[in-house]
């Protein structure tokens, strides 16, 4: 099942949401592909999101020790006035509690 995971800044939280459920978190760490989703014809927000159909791969609040796996490679960013995505697709990714969002690499 797909799930879509967006930024609500109004409650500074991020937002997972599939067909039946919608969950909030304040930091994630998606463990697994995801994509970029654009929907620029939409009248409200979010117009982009990112996506992944694998739900053993969202990790919500990750702890430290975790996170000492992998190393930020690059910031993702959305570009809000133009409904685009600096990076499209990828392997992990990691939502930060302050709204960033990174594209991480394994340690090996």
């Amino acid at each position: 099942m797909k799930h879509k995971i967006h930024r609500c800044n109004c409650r500074k939280v991020w937002s997972i949401q599939n067909r039946k459920t919608k969950t909030i978190a304040s930091s994630i760490l998606l463990d697994g592909h995801w994509e970029a989703e654009l929907k620029p014809e939409r009248k409200c927000n979010p117009k982009g999101f990112v996506t992944t159909n694998n739900s053993q791969a969202i990790i919500f609040n990750p702890p430290h020790e975790l996170m000492e796996q992998y190393e930020k490679v690059a910031q993702l960013i959305y570009d809000k006035k133009n409904v685009d995505f600096n990076i499209d697709h990828g392997e992990y990714l990691y939502f930060t509690e302050d709204g960033s969002c990174y594209i991480l690499r394994k340690i090996d």
